[in-house]
């Protein structure tokens, strides 16, 4: 065989080993408050441009009046200006510190929060085209968009209802909610939304694997972003969250603050994985949240939930996430 010609047939066996090997994600964030979300958000486009996954959507559980032209000046900013957003349906409403708003303000966008999907019709557009068991779910906020896709019906793009689309196409979930064994009042299982966490996990019957609160509260990431372009929506967001978020302005001396990890913890698992180098995982259980959104793990039973236990040092994962957050991996 001649070297040109095999030299060719090895790059499209490379090329098409590499196409099968990316994990198909569709991230739902709340977006705007915690800086985490913009770091995950980070991550995925950095993961997504150097092929180990395949971001499908982005749909937004917060309702911001600057959050679609946040997003889509990231997708932009990261040159995915196609991938397409989603927003929960809710009217839109402004919060002056929101750190959607620096960001929606100095980098170009063209879409509003009018613009795009709602975000069951994005999950049930986007899914409906996809391969049987073949795409990741990321939750990093309070789980209301999961529960009205849960609950949507039939339409033009499928005719299975929402249960039956997920059981279909999605291979599993992985949350950022909860602290485990056992924990109280965490944001994206509260989320001011009564029951809907307990609606969300007693209904969906794909595997769940939960990153919580414990986990990404001991990882401190976010100072190293001081050095990079000031233009950038990591430096935008989250200088703007470093002065203003309530726990982080009386440290604020002018210079971004390090924050923790709790939804960098999540894309990083769904996209590498890494059981027993990164985290070890518990399963032969099922969470159990209350109508408040309390938590507890219910042990002795083989059901589709696990959890996260940090196996890697903090520091260590601190380095590793701010590497992927900051394209330098």
């Amino acid at each position: 065989m001649k070297p040109i010609l095999l030299t060719f047939l090895i790059a499209v066996l490379f090329s098409v080993s590499t196409c099968l090997a990316q994990v198909k994600i569709i991230f739902d964030t709340d977006i705007g408050g915690d800086a985490d979300d913009l770091g995950a958000l980070a991550m995925l486009h950095n993961l997504h441009n150097k092929g180990e996954c395949k971001l499908l959507a982005i749909a937004s559980w917060t309702t911001e009046q600057n959050v679609i032209p946040a997003l889509d000046a990231i997708n932009r900013y990261y040159k995915n200006p196609t991938i397409p957003l989603g927003i929960r349906l809710k009217d839109s409403h402004q919060e002056e510190y929101n750190y959607c708003k620096p960001i929606a303000d100095k980098l170009p966008s063209k879409l509003t929060n009018q613009d795009v999907l709602l975000a069951t019709e994005l999950y049930r557009k986007v899914l409906s085209k996809q391969d049987d068991k073949s795409v990741t779910i990321v939750v990093v906020g309070p789980l209301k968009n999961i529960m009205d896709l849960l609950q949507s019906p039939a339409d033009n793009y499928s005719p299975l209802s929402g249960k039956e689309l997920i059981e279909q196409k999605v291979k599993k979930f992985v949350i950022m909610g909860g602290h485990f064994p056992e924990g109280k009042n965490e944001w994206n299982f509260n989320g001011n939304m009564p029951g809907v966490t307990r609606y969300v996990l007693e209904n969906l019957t794909v595997p769940i694997v939960f990153s919580g609160f414990e986990i990404g509260v001991q990882i401190k990431t976010g100072s190293a972003i001081n050095e990079i372009d000031p233009n950038s929506p990591l430096y935008l967001g989250w200088m703007c969250f470093s002065e203003n978020a309530s726990w982080m302005k009386q440290y604020f001396k002018g210079k971004i603050l390090s924050n923790a990890s709790y939804d960098e913890t999540a894309v990083l698992y769904a996209v590498r994985g890494g059981l027993g180098k990164y985290w070890d995982k518990v399963d032969g259980g099922r969470c159990v949240a209350k109508e408040n959104g309390d938590n507890s793990w219910m042990s002795g039973e083989v059901t589709n939930h696990s959890y996260l236990i940090l196996k890697q040092s903090p520091e260590e994962m601190a380095q590793l996430i701010e590497s992927i957050m900051l394209n330098k991996f």
